[in-house]
């Protein structure tokens, strides 16, 4: 695996204020906690090389001799190696994900609550829109049906979709599959192969993941900051590691829920102009607004056309039934992309297409929903904070889930134990590689008030009783932890 270099810059943004001036811990070890916890939290990927010691010290404005101390305490836990000529690299100590979970005992009946789908039913304009296709259809029974960049009607509304928002677009821009999923493994099957390597932020969405890891293609996580994207952090991962293109979610991101602004937006086209390398931007979540919508499309910034290839999707906004979705790039990389589909699968649904094409062109958004997420949101809010006042949970400004943060690493062992009462959780370690983010997890707030605060409730009581079942004789690592005031 390909080591890339993490620069001061970057891992001081990451850091923040990691120092507390009025503590009796020396900063070499406050330094090592913090280090250690960007690891944990998957925000400094594995194998990442950290700035050398000088380097480091000058940034930092302390000493060499105690960044030397830091470094010793990571590489006697097992959290770095380092090799002369090769500088320090990101590791995990051996066993740290075979941790043993507590037992656990699953209800009677099997009554789960599962919170694990950012999803909603189906908008009340969607039984009028099949109608509506239905009514369109025979019009489009004297023709094969087969049409591997999508029914113009559709193509023609996806692109004055993108005129409103700022974007001027023409249907040859389009090309429809089924769904933003099938839309992201087509790109991936024409853009990259075993081996190569794609870039993505870091936590991710989940699916995403598991579809570059099918592919054999090596994810590249670049961590996310404490407040939007580090385009200093991804431009050196594009040119320490060459990847094939990368993956990144702009708007409403799953699972944090923030949205990139304007000038990054423009900074990030032109960090990967500059190394040449395609951005794949999801903009599943883009009409998720619920306190305001995005900034215009990052293809906005792209005046060629050619470096930033966009996915949309019907799924999140209308229905999940629906199965459309769509890509926006240039003229030729669609035309492309409709002969690699044809070796793939033939066409989308023609009555689902043209059910779309009048969702879109009627253009309603989320409507009255966004007043009863708005709700729902606030709702699941205010239940962690009463019920789990040690968590940490910021309100997103759209999307459909909050991105909880634990105050230790055991999100996997409480979802365990969390089933056991009844609700199924995501952990973050779903969202990330190599066993990151197991502080985090992620609560979509789409089910009903009712349902949220069953759902919290059982998880303060999984979270009480994984705490009052933890065993007193833990490993030498977690005893480490615990003694630097980790977990």
């Amino acid at each position: 695996m390909s080591t890339s270099l993490l620069r001061p810059p970057s891992l001081l943004r990451l850091l923040g204020a990691w120092r507390a001036e009025d503590s009796a811990e020396p900063a070499y070890r406050q330094l090592a906690q913090a280090l250690r916890m960007l690891v944990l939290d998957g925000r400094v990927g594995l194998n990442v090389r950290l700035p050398g010691e000088r380097e480091l010290a000058a940034a930092l404005g302390l000493s060499r001799t105690t960044i030397a101390a830091a470094f010793d305490r990571l590489r006697d836990e097992g959290f770095l190696e380092s090799r002369q000529g090769s500088g320090s690299v990101t590791r995990l100590p051996p066993g740290r994900m075979e941790q043993a979970l507590p037992e656990i005992d699953m209800i009677d009946g099997g009554n789960i609550l599962n919170w694990t789908h950012a999803a909603l039913p189906a908008a009340p304009g969607v039984g009028r829109a099949y109608q509506v296709a239905v009514e369109a259809l025979p019009a489009f029974l004297g023709e094969l049906g087969y049409d591997p960049l999508g029914l113009p009607p559709l193509r023609r509304a996806i692109a004055a979709y993108y005129e409103r928002r700022g974007c001027p677009t023409s249907p040859d821009q389009i090309i429809v599959t089924n769904g933003a999923q099938q839309g992201f493994s087509l790109l991936l099957h024409w853009l990259a192969g075993p081996g190569d390597r794609a870039v993505i932020d870091h936590p991710t969405y989940h699916n995403a993941i598991q579809a570059l890891q099918r592919a054999h293609v090596v994810p590249v996580p670049v961590g996310l900051p404490a407040q939007g994207w580090d385009i200093d952090a991804m431009e050196a991962a594009f040119r320490q590691t060459s990847p094939r293109f990368a993956y990144i979610i702009a708007d409403f991101h799953n699972p944090t829920g923030r949205s990139m602004d304007p000038g990054t937006r423009r900074a990030l086209v032109a960090a990967a102009t500059r190394s040449h390398m395609p951005l794949i931007i999801d903009e599943t979540m883009a009409a998720m607004g619920l306190d305001n919508m995005p900034p215009p499309p990052v293809a906005v910034h792209d005046p060629s056309g050619r470096q930033v290839i966009t996915l949309g999707s019907a799924s999140k906004i209308f229905w999940g039934g629906l199965r459309v979705g769509w890509i926006r790039a240039d003229p030729q990389t669609v035309a492309a992309l409709g002969r690699l589909r044809t070796t793939m699968d033939m066409a989308s649904p023609v009555v689902e297409q043209l059910a779309v094409a009048h969702l879109i062109d009627s253009d309603e958004g989320l409507g009255p929903r966004a007043a009863i997420l708005r709700g729902r949101r606030d709702h699941l809010l205010g239940l962690i904070e009463r019920h789990l006042p040690h968590w940490r949970a910021e309100s997103p400004a759209g999307g459909l889930s909050l991105w909880a943060e634990l105050p230790r690493g055991e999100a996997t062992a409480l979802a365990a134990i969390a089933e056991s009462h009844g609700v199924r959780v995501a952990p973050g370690p779903r969202f990330g590689v190599s066993g990151a983010f197991e502080r985090f997890l992620r609560l979509p707030f789409t089910l009903s008030e009712e349902q949220l605060t069953a759902g919290v409730e059982r998880l303060a009581e999984a979270d009480a009783r994984l705490h009052a079942r933890m065993p007193r004789g833990r490993d030498s690592l977690a005893a480490a932890l615990e003694a630097d005031r980790l977990i």
